[in-house]
């Protein structure tokens, strides 16, 4: 193995995806400090890795918009190969992401023994159920002599992304005051606690003079938006879909703690040392996806038959009673906010 590979990890999957496959990076950096190490994935998602110290290079991969279809995937080929990798390391378990290296000609490809195009792989590496997804992903850059130590996540907001929440902050009604961060928002409905129990919720911490900011991507504005408008508080408001994905993080990292869904914004805590209260409901932490580190707090429905009903979520409930996100009440997870209240938090961390 060179001491100065040219690497390239490919995971064109979800934002949250992501951020949970940056410890690749990290790792492989570890093994190769010398090493050019990129990372190929989806716009709306691979951003929130710009100015990661472990990356040298990020390659957008429009998939479903300017590069759909065939010719989208001869572009992204080209654009590898000319790259010249010696290692690809791909943790998304499609076809195609398979595909891709494999028709690039790069000589040292690792994916997983669940990934549809595993036959394209050099190297095959178990995919652990009973892993945590940061660790399952880890095992992918062990296959090139890295650690196997598990480090958390971590996002590196720039100083234009500190001006941006900056600027966010005090045109609103927060100032430099201290807040909480609540997002409401998920692409799946079974992973989103009902919109009245965060109406209740953002209500009740308004009423304590602490501000509120709602958190999320454009998809999750008009939900946000909805939220800010029942509660009708001056100190609540909603940054979803006015901040990117660096700057939301920057947001999430300045704030007492985050009330999340199982999703993207609970995975931008962890990587900016802010504490969780993550609201699971079809889905279960066993699966790998729970925020990752101590000070953290998981709230589920125990002891339903039908939970967990799917990995990911769906668009409904199978069974349309929603108990698993229902029986989680505004109250429950007040009091657990509560608990963070008097942590003494700073605004800005330094």
């Amino acid at each position: 193995m060179k001491d100065r590979p040219h690497v390239v990890v490919l995971h064109t999957a979800f934002l949250g995806d992501i951020i949970l496959a940056g410890p690749i990076a990290q790792a492989l950096r570890g093994r190769f400090p010398n090493a050019s190490i990129s990372f190929v994935g989806i716009p709306a998602a691979v951003s929130i890795l710009q100015n990661h110290p472990a990356i040298d290079m990020i390659i957008e991969y429009d998939k479903k918009g300017r590069m759909r279809g065939v010719g989208g995937l001869r572009s992204i080929i080209r654009t590898i190969r000319k790259s010249r990798f010696d290692i690809a390391v791909v943790p998304h378990r499609s076809l195609r992401s398979a595909l891709i290296p494999f028709l690039a000609g790069i000589p040292v490809r690792i994916g997983f023994d669940t990934s549809a195009g595993r036959m394209l792989f050099t190297t095959v590496v178990p995919y652990r159920k009973d892993e945590h997804e940061v660790q399952r992903n880890l095992d992918l850059a062990v296959a090139v002599g890295a650690s196997d130590s598990v480090e958390k996540p971590r996002l590196y907001p720039s100083g234009n992304d500190v001006d941006a929440v900056d600027a966010f902050l005090n045109n609103g009604n927060v100032g430099q005051h201290r807040f909480v961060t609540v997002a409401p928002g998920s692409v799946w409905f079974t992973k989103r606690w009902p919109e009245g129990s965060f109406v209740q919720l953002v209500s009740d911490i308004a009423a304590t003079d602490l501000p509120v900011v709602l958190v999320g991507g454009s998809d999750d504005a008009e939900l946000c938006s909805r939220i800010v408008t029942t509660v009708n508080r001056r100190q609540v408001m909603s940054a979803a879909g006015l901040l990117s994905p660096l700057q939301s993080a920057e947001l999430i990292r300045r704030s007492i703690v985050l009330v999340s869904n199982d999703s993207a914004p609970m995975h931008m805590a962890v990587s900016v040392d802010t504490p969780v209260i993550a609201l699971f409901g079809a889905t279960v932490p066993e699966f790998g996806f729970a925020p990752l580190g101590e000070g953290n707090t998981i709230l589920g429905t125990e002891g339903l038959a039908c939970r967990p009903c799917s990995i990911h979520g769906g668009q409904r409930c199978p069974i349309v009673s929603f108990d698993c996100m229902k029986l989680i009440t505004p109250e429950q997870v007040l009091d657990t906010v509560r608990r963070y209240l008097g942590s003494g938090r700073d605004l800005v961390k330094q």
